[in-house]
This record gives C-alpha cells, structure tokens and sequence, in this order.
C-alpha cells in the first residue's frame, strides 16, 4: 500500500511541475507586452524598458525559470506584477471559497450518483430511463446556465438561499452552508449525472454475476447482497469516471464563482490572465493541479482499497 501511495504522489508532483512549466513558457511568449501594459501606453520607451527591468523581464528565458522554480520549491511563488501583493496571500484569501464548493460539491456527486445508481439498477423501470435521461441532460447542459437556473428559481424568485456571496465557516457556519449550497449543487450535478450512470450500469453486470445468484441462492439478505458484495465490486469504474469529473469541477468553479458573485482563485485567475499577471496565474495554476492531484489519489486510495489488484498493478 505504501508503495501504491509513493507511485501516485510520484506521478502528482510530475503532473504539478509539467503542468506549471508549461504555462510559464507560454506566458512567457507575451513577456514584451506585458511590461507595456503595466508602465502605461503612454510611457516612454525608457519607462518600459526599466519596468521590463524591476520584473525581470530583461533576463534569460532559463534564469527566470529556474528562480521561479527554485522560488516554487521553497514555497515562495512571488508578488503580483500589478499590486505588489504576494500570491501567497493571494490565494489564502481565495482558496476557502474554492475548496468550499469544491468538496461539497464532489460530496454530494459522490454520494447522490451512488445512491441514484444503485436504485435504477435495482429498481428499473421509470427510475432507470430517468436516470439514463438525467445523465444525457447533465452531460448536454452547460454548468452556468445550470448555475443561472437554480439562481433564479431557488435565490431569486423563492429566496430560499442568497443569489450573490460568500460567508467564512468562522463567521457564520449556517451562513456559509446556505452561500455555498446552489454553487456546489450546480457544479454537482454534471458529476453525478455522470456517474451515476456509470455506477447504475456496473451495478446492473455485477447483479447478473454467477457469484451474486449463488450468494442469492444460499440465503443471504438482499440489504448485505447489495451492499456488502456487489456494490463493492460495482463502485471501482464510479470511482474513476468521479476522478475524471474532478477536473471538470474545478474548471467549472470559475465559470459557477462568476455567477454567485463568490470571489475565489477562479474569479482571481480569470482577472489575472487579463491582465497577465504572471505571477498570480502561475501560482493560482499550480494550487489548482495540486487540488486534482489531491483528489485523485484519495479517490485512488478508495479504489486501492475496494479492489486490491489496483494496488500491485
């Protein structure tokens, strides 16, 4: 297991570097423009060459990058060409709103699929042709206009929870359960559609299996046959579809944080590739490839744990 666990760290912090290089190389491409931008259209050329000067601008493609990395290692990831202010101090102002909807939304995607899956393979019937239905729309319908939809009927028009905000868990835990229901619903429910729909079709090969008819035929409760045996066996390739959906939600976080009016590291990345801020996209880049990589090794340790193959494979 504690190989199994090396191997998937070994493979995230690949996954983080190559990831965040490639970004700072293409940054890098409008590095010319930038020190325009930031001096002013109407600086002289010696303004810019200077501003191009205090940002560093003015040396080697392979110097910058590795004091960037170096800087990365240390866990410095600089100041923002535009306000001076740290990334670091950056994205802890942000990330909690991020993470909130983030992993609320990957919870109920979890366990809402499971269940939903679980009761159209058992049941069939209207409840399996509603689930298959559910799945085409979650995959046909984007996640903003999901977002606007529930914003308009659930904050809007029956008030139920606020349309626009985030409140801090310190400040009020009811408060910030009721900002971050509809954000973490919209993102949800692509997830789930998906998943589900994969957790109802294992289920329904597992249920046909000769070791669920014998296990059947000896006596066993329907409640431990389910449960204990073939959602066991069944749960693994949800597993992986909900892996694959993870990246999704963390893309979708920025499109669904612009609806809410929620100002997290989507809404800051957002404003700093505008504004080319390299610094901050590069910082708030790597913090997003270390969520994903966070959440497919605990979804790989679940999967590592229901089927022991995965372990030595």
């Amino acid at each position: 297991m504690l190989m199994f666990i090396l191997r998937r760290l070994l493979a995230g912090i690949v996954l983080i570097l190559v990831s965040a290089s490639a970004i700072f190389g293409l940054m890098s491409l409008s590095n010319d423009t930038v020190a325009r931008s930031i001096a002013g259209q109407t600086a002289s050329p010696e303004q810019v060459a200077q501003k191009a000067t205090e940002l560093g601008l003015d040396q080697p493609f392979l110097t910058r990058y590795v004091d960037w990395l170096s800087g990365l290692v240390h866990g410095d990831l600089g100041s923002s060409w535009y306000n001076g202010q740290p990334v670091t101090t950056i994205i802890s102002t942000k990330l909690p709103v991020t993470l909130s909807i983030l992993v609320v939304g990957l919870l109920l995607a979890a366990v809402l699929s499971v269940l939903i899956g679980v009761a159209a393979a058992v049941r069939g019937g209207w409840l399996d042709r509603a689930v298959q239905g559910l799945a085409i729309l979650g995959f046909a319908i984007p996640a903003f206009l999901i977002a606007l939809l529930l914003s308009v009927v659930f904050a809007v028009h029956w008030k139920i929870f606020p349309a626009v905000g985030y409140t801090p868990f310190a400040q009020s835990p009811s408060g910030w359960l009721l900002s971050i229901t509809l954000p973490a619903i919209a993102l949800a429910i692509g997830a789930m559609a998906a998943t589900a729909q994969q957790v109802r079709g294992s289920m329904v090969d597992v249920l046909g299996a000769d070791f669920v008819r014998t296990l059947r035929s000896r006596g066993l409760s329907e409640r431990s046959l389910l449960f204990r045996h073939a959602l066991r066996n069944a749960i693994p390739p949800g597993l992986t579809v909900l892996a694959l959906q993870s990246i999704g939600l963390v893309g979708g976080a920025v499109i669904v944080e612009k609806v809410f009016g929620l100002y997290g590291i989507g809404t800051a990345i957002t404003s700093a590739s505008t504004q080319r801020d390299q610094p901050v996209v590069l910082g708030i880049t790597v913090v997003m490839v270390i969520i994903v990589v966070v959440v497919n090794l605990v979804l790989d340790l679940a999967y590592g744990l229901l089927n022991p193959k995965v372990r030595v494979a």
